[in-house]
């Protein structure tokens, strides 16, 4: 019996590479490669993992899908397991030729393109779900919020069918922080005036302690809020107290629920959807599978006219030369940089480094470095080109794909972009991350058959199909960009079958706490 083909087992993503990814688990033995002879696998490599298929010297660069993921911290032999204990992160010169790739959109015509069954507020934005909130203004409202939100959870809300529930969005902030002006201030005061107006919530109490930085009065005084939208300021204190506060919020909350059930779903073109799009819990399929295919997704929606949008841009260090050469001007390439840069001295502040960023779970998928993880990460980006850039939670305008500047936490980058109007987000994992962002559906997406069936009960989609030889990224894509729809029509997500998004709103905190 002759040696087993090497390229039955594993996959070379681009001619230039150095590794090829296992596809499986492989064994220590010798296996024949395609242009003749023999490759002695000297080590167990697990699935994801990377082999070495040439020599690399100590220095030299590691290559995958034809970019360079880490430097050789040791000679590496072919038939070697490439990984952390050989392989690690350095700086490297990369050109920044904005614009290079910018190519001409080819859009669907305006009479075929794709819809859903969206709710219509009355200001002309389409909503995809139709919730009442419960916005804090500071930690020390969290508890009466959940409190409400707590009375609407299983009754209440069985004659209004049309109301998708009350949630409260609660975090950790709003106090001990510099107040107007300051970096964390405005932040928190933009992620929470974009929640106000998202159009997933028909209406909302906001709740504040009443001596907190982040005054109630002041901050529902500079909303620019939809006249129909029905908002409720209240504080603890000028209330009375918990219980009060509690009572008053039931009794408001009931007085809008008819209000808000009056809404019907219509036909709505697909040009008005902004899909986020997030990857957590990555493993070495990530950059195979569910990414290129959210990404090919993402390519469909923006030829149909719509927006999308992905951020953690601690997670494209390494690929951020990439986009910028998708950039539609050279102002919006600069403005991906002036991001980048940004992250590389407020890492160097905090005696950190921009390779933190792989988690345990990252590397024992088989992610090595972050710029590995950067390159699998960006492919959610697809092919289209790169129409803007903006900060955290700021408003989306432009139509095509959009880069947001968050953190790589998964919760607070999908915050950003849920308050920056995203009414639908695609989430990618390799590990299993479980997860939900109210008042916007998430849709999870496998990146490997084995943890799709383990946890069938989280993922919406099994991209593991693309590795398994069972679909393409295109036909996938397809798939994803079909279930969009779908959930964005009312459809109910795994997540949200599970009850996930309450606890998931996380603004992101920066500056001292004081």
């Amino acid at each position: 019996m002759g040696a087993p083909a090497l390229a039955d087992l594993t996959l070379r993503l681009h001619a230039d590479d150095n590794v090829v990814i296992a596809m499986r688990d492989l064994d220590p033995g010798t296996y024949a490669l395609p242009a003749g002879g023999t490759l002695d696998l000297t080590d167990a490599v697990p699935s994801g993992h990377k082999v070495a298929v040439a020599p690399v010297a100590e220095g030299e660069p590691v290559r995958k899908y034809g970019q360079v993921i880490g430097f050789a911290s040791e000679s590496i032999a072919p038939g070697r397991h490439v990984h952390t204990h050989n392989t690690a992160f350095q700086m490297f010169e990369r050109a920044y030729d904005f614009g290079v790739d910018v190519r001409p959109t080819e859009f669907v015509p305006e009479t075929a393109r794709a819809t859903f069954q969206g709710i219509i507020r009355p200001e002309g934005r389409p909503a995809t779900r139709n919730y009442i909130g419960i916005l804090t203004t500071v930690n020390c409202s969290a508890t009466a919020a959940k409190l409400i939100a707590e009375r609407f959870k299983y009754d209440g809300l069985e004659e209004f069918p049309n109301v998708d529930g009350v949630v409260s969005l609660t975090h950790d902030t709003g106090c001990g922080m510099a107040g107007p002006g300051s970096e964390g201030f405005e932040v928190l005061r933009r992620t929470l005036t974009g929640y106000a107006n998202h159009p997933n919530f028909a209406g909302f109490l906001v709740l504040g302690l009443g001596c907190e930085v982040n005054q109630v009065a002041s901050l529902v005084e500079h909303w620019q809020i939809p006249a129909h939208k029905i908002t409720v300021p209240m504080t603890i204190q000028e209330l009375g107290g918990t219980r009060k506060t509690v009572a008053e919020g039931i009794a408001r909350i009931k007085e809008m629920l008819p209000d808000v059930n009056n809404v019907t779903r219509q036909t709505v073109s697909a040009s008005e959807l902004i899909l986020a799009m997030e990857c957590g819990g990555s493993d070495g399929y990530s950059g195979i599978t569910a990414n290129p295919a959210l990404g090919a997704a993402a390519d469909l929606l923006v030829a149909h006219g719509g927006a999308a949008v992905f951020g953690e841009t601690p997670e494209i260090y390494g690929a951020e030369h990439l986009l910028a050469r998708r950039a539609v001007s050279q102002k919006v390439g600069e403005k991906l940089i002036e991001r980048i840069r940004w992250w590389e001295d407020y890492t160097a502040k905090h005696g950190g480094s921009m390779d933190n960023n792989p988690s345990p779970g990252n590397k024992a998928g088989g992610l090595t470095t972050i710029l590995e993880k950067s390159l699998g990460a960006a492919a959610k980006g697809g092919t289209t080109n790169l129409a803007d850039v903006v900060e955290f939670a700021q408003e989306i305008t432009a139509k095509g794909l959009v880069f947001m500047d968050t953190p790589g936490y998964d919760p607070v980058n999908a915050t950003g972009m849920v308050a920056g109007g995203s009414q639908v987000l695609c989430f990618t994992t390799g590990r299993g991350s479980a997860f939900g962002c109210k008042p916007t559906p998430s849709i999870k997406l496998a990146t490997n058959t084995p943890m799709y069936e383990r946890m069938t009960d989280d993922m919406d989609l099994n991209c593991g199909v693309v590795a398994d030889g069972g679909a393409s990224v295109a036909e996938v894509g397809r798939q994803i960009f079909d279930e969009v729809l779908a959930v964005a029509s009312g459809k109910q997500t795994k997540s949200e079958e599970l009850g996930y998004g309450d606890e998931e709103f996380v603004p992101w905190q920066l500056g001292a706490v004081m």
